[in-house]
């Protein structure tokens, strides 16, 4: 750091990956411990950093955070931090102004747990909460099913509605009451919150109890009604969130921000769909998302001032349109914007950025496409590669085809499997075997000129096609010309599409005498055959064309195809007509190919040039339309996890669209689920195409072309997952206490049980001397005699077990660091969680001597045995 970072009180900014935070303590930078990230005091501002590795280094995120309580001194003093911040490391962070209760998307996604708002801060003489600190009482107002923050709120019946969690926090006790219309993973959610204070700020050592049904409950409402008085009056309703619906976020607008003496001059430069090429280097820009989000986009040769000016302009630009001082707002640098600042425009193109497996391309730089011929035998080794492929698997599997006839499933003869006209609609069931069993792959192919009936119909069946294969098959909405490359696949190069018409024994309309087609690909799992207007603008000179007439049916090669691309047509030829083949060169072309074309006309006669590459990051989305509103909450950084039974998640991987389908989503979701997708795709700001496909896959059977977007996927998890009720039961048996009183004063919890019989159990607290509540079994507090009741024998034996049920196997202690450690275990004393035997085995000494021991020396013999 230099001399002069250090006077302006700029901290060492360490290059690691993960978060670092700091607070605003007197006009100062202060850091925060780690076991205090996620909790954020309402009177205060932070700075927030976040590293993540690249290829290259770091990409790093900067926010500050402003309480609702913070003053505008503590506001203005992170501002000024975050820019000086982003000066010392170069201009290279996106920098995110978050707001308490509206943060973006990837300042939540930091918090997997859950955020806590505090009441207070550093002014009101309030501090962060020490490890094991039980001088607590406070309420909890939980909320969120994918994001989740807890607010600090008043300790009354007031504040409870029926549709939330809240947790009532003594230190030592966490009753989790949850409302009578909380869904599953809202209750779950809370759970993970209460488990995350537990083991976080008690170091384990704290009783966590639930109400999910007031009557079921006697003790823990007495506990309630201690803290709260007696209820008086009905809960009211909950609040829904206010969150902006697609149309919003869709309205983006793209304005040149600059001064003009003292005035600040705002220019409305475009509207959706917004390019690339609109966005000048040596300008900054401000793109507003309908209110939703205020972006600040900064030009590479744009002025310093300008630069720092960002956050400024950006304010006023939110105060000049009305939109509430709430809104969030995100500075971009030029050549570094982030994933969500690239999806608002129709196509975004990386300077020296690969396209597909190995292929490049350089602004300035021109390059023929180049066939890469792909080894499929990596997919199933490479999840990852499946999915940037667009590949199930090998498209070896056995292939079903059903046409939409009188709306009813007609099946195809299997002769000509492979083609399909534009008049009807198709089903076709793909079958391939993974871990040994089948696996199954509904596409339905909705022809250009199909009927509407048709195409309900076609959706109809392919559900009850789905219900005969136990819900179990991906389905996949397949638009005519926009067929994804397993489809293509799966037909060995003979897909082939007649541009109207139909195959039905009765067509309606006799064939056209001369038929001209064009032929794409250079091999059998990438090859597609499209009829175009059989006139001679529709050549290209990059591509193999067969014109069929009643007489011979030629294949025109024009000067830039393959001989890949010319095997393939000859293939393709044989079945489009029996006629004898001619193969004729481009500029060799005999009198009666133009005649049947209607004359020499100009086509498209240069090179096909590779389009440069658009690389957008895969983002996932919870999706809701129950309100009425199509709503979407985008999850960043996104995992398996949060994937839960009851949600109907949207994957978005530009070429195609999933719609994943939990166990236990509702009925109206599902039905509604490719609505919601279609509707995605219509909104999108960046003017998507509607005819991407969408994929819908079940809990259980996602393919490798779903599950290869994420980093790490475990097949067995909807298996050996912990349902809600088993992660509330391994909690411990609280409904079982007959007695329990709270000093509220001191929040301690005193607990007997009711057949008073069992032996209890001890932990050491944290001063080493007396005994606590221990976090695995969850039984009443005792305090040790100090009379060594234990006695260990020459084999390490113990006449007394005192914690059989709760013991660990050595090896799971010993050497352990704390994120390897099993959970409840508390880190600082790990000793105690051996069995009586183990640990006279290792220490030669019962636990009631080792704790009678002086402190330094404990921590040696642990520090030996490697416990410490």
């Amino acid at each position: 750091m230099t001399d002069s970072e250090a006077e302006m009180g700029l901290p060492t900014i360490e290059r690691k990956p993960g978060l670092q935070i700091w607070t605003i303590e007197k006009m100062k930078m202060v850091p925060i411990p780690e076991k205090a990230y996620g909790s954020f005091f309402e009177g205060d501002c932070y700075i927030i950093l976040h590293n993540t590795k690249t290829s290259s280094g770091f990409a790093t995120d900067l926010h500050f955070w402003i309480g609702r309580e913070s003053s505008q001194d503590e506001q203005g003093a992170a501002a000024f931090y975050v820019t000086q911040l982003d000066d010392t490391l170069g201009g290279n962070p996106i920098q995110h102004r978050e707001v308490q209760g509206y943060e973006s998307a990837a300042f939540k996604s930091y918090f997997k747990k859950g955020v806590i708002y505090k009441k207070g801060g550093v002014a009101s003489g309030f501090r962060h909460v020490e490890t094991n600190m039980y001088n607590i009482k406070r309420l909890l107002h939980v909320k969120g099913k994918k994001h989740v923050s807890a607010t600090e709120v008043d300790l009354s019946w007031d504040s409870f509605n029926k549709g939330d969690v809240f947790l009532l926090d003594f230190g030592k006790v966490l009753i989790q009451w949850n409302g009578p219309s909380c869904n599953i993973a809202e209750k779950s959610r809370g759970m993970g919150l209460a488990r995350s204070i537990r083991d976080g700020e008690r170091g384990g050592r704290a009783q966590i109890g639930i109400i999910d049904n007031e009557k079921d409950s006697p003790d823990l409402m007495q506990i309630m009604k201690a803290a709260l008085g007696e209820r008086r009056g009905e809960l009211r309703d909950p609040t829904p969130d206010e969150k902006a619906d697609e149309l919003q976020k869709a309205n983006v607008r793209l304005y040149h921000v600059y001064e003009n003496g003292k005035d600040l001059v705002v220019q409305e430069i475009a509207t959706r769909p917004l390019t690339q090429d609109l966005l000048r280097h040596e300008d900054c820009h401000i793109l507003d998302q309908g209110g939703f989000k205020i972006y600040v986009w900064r030009g590479k040769e744009s002025s310093p001032e300008e630069k720092r000016a960002a956050f400024s302009r950006a304010v006023g630009f939110i105060q000049a349109k009305g939109y509430p001082p709430t809104t969030n707002v995100e500075v971009v640098n030029d050549g570094a914007e982030s994933a969500m600042f690239k999806q608002l425009f129709k196509k975004w193109t990386e300077k020296e950025e690969t396209q597909g497996l190995g292929r490049t391309h350089s602004i300035g730089k021109i390059a023929k496409v180049e066939q890469v011929k792909f080894d499929f035998a990596q997919l199933h080794a490479r999840p990852d590669l499946a999915a940037e492929q667009r590949m199930a698997d090998d498209a070896s599997g056995k292939v079903e085809v059903w046409r939409i006839e009188d709306l009813e499933m007609a099946p195809v003869e299997p002769r000509t499997y492979g083609q399909f006209y534009g008049g009807d609609c198709y089903l076709v069931l793909y079958t391939y075997m993974k871990s040994n069993r089948p696996h199954y792959i509904i596409y339905m192919w909705l022809g250009r000129h199909a009927s509407a009936d048709e195409i309900t119909a076609c959706a109809f069946n392919a559900v009850e096609l789905d219900r005969k294969y136990g819900d179990e098959p991906v389905q996949v909405r397949v638009t005519m010309g926009k067929e994804p490359r397993h489809f293509l696949a799966i037909f060995k190069g003979n897909l082939i599409i007649y541009e109207g018409g139909t195959s039905r024994a009765q067509k309606s309309e006799p064939e056209p005498a001369i038929r001209l087609f064009q032929v794409r690909g250079s091999g059998e799992f990438n090859t597609k055959t499209i009829e175009v207007p059989a006139r001679a603008s529709s050549l290209n000179s990059n591509d193999v064309f067969l014109l069929k007439t009643n007489q011979v049916c030629y294949l025109w090669c024009g000067k830039g195809c393959s001989g890949d691309e010319r095997e393939m047509a000859k293939t393709v030829a044989d079945i489009v007509s029996k006629r004898d083949k001619q193969t004729i060169l481009e500029g060799q072309e005999p009198a009666e190919f133009w005649l049947a074309l209607g004359g020499k006309a100009p086509y498209a006669s240069d090179k096909r040039f590779q389009d440069p590459a658009t690389h957008y990051q895969p983002r996932l989305f919870e999706c809701s339309n129950q309100t009425g509103r199509f709503i979407m909450t985008e999850i960043v950084d996104f995992c398996q996890d949060d994937l839960d039974e009851d949600d109907v998640m949207l994957l978005d991987t530009w070429d195609e669209v999933f719609l994943w389908i939990g166990k236990a989503a509702n009925n109206y979701e599902k039905n509604e689920s490719v609505s919601s997708a279609k509707e995605y795709l219509k909104t999108h700001p960046a003017g998507r195409d509607v005819a991407t496909p969408i994929v819908m896959v079940k809990q259980g059977h996602e393919p490798l072309n779903f599950t290869g977007w994420f980093a790490a996927w475990d097949p067995y998890k909807w298996s050996d997952g912990k349902s809600y009720e088993e992660l509330k039961s391994s909690l411990g048996d609280v409904s079982a206490i007959s007695e329990i009183t709270v000093d509220l004063k001191n929040a301690n919890l005193n607990s007997i049980k009711a057949n008073n019989k069992s032996t209890p159990k001890q932990t050491p607290d944290s001063a080493g001397s007396g005994f606590v509540q221990s976090p695995q079994t969850h039984q009443p507090l005792a305090n040790s005699n100090g009379s060594g009741g234990i006695n260990c024998n020459n084999n390490g034996s113990s006449s007394l077990e005192t914690l059989e049920n709760g013991a660990f196997p050595r090896e799971m202690l010993i050497n352990k660091t704390v994120d390897d450690l099993p959970e409840g275990v508390d880190p600082a004393k790990k000793e105690f969680y051996l069995s009586d035997a183990d640990f006279c085995d290792i220490f030669g000494k019962t636990k009631s001597e080792f704790y009678q021991m002086p402190k330094w020396k404990q921590q040696n013999e642990k520090k030996q045995h490697r416990f410490f």
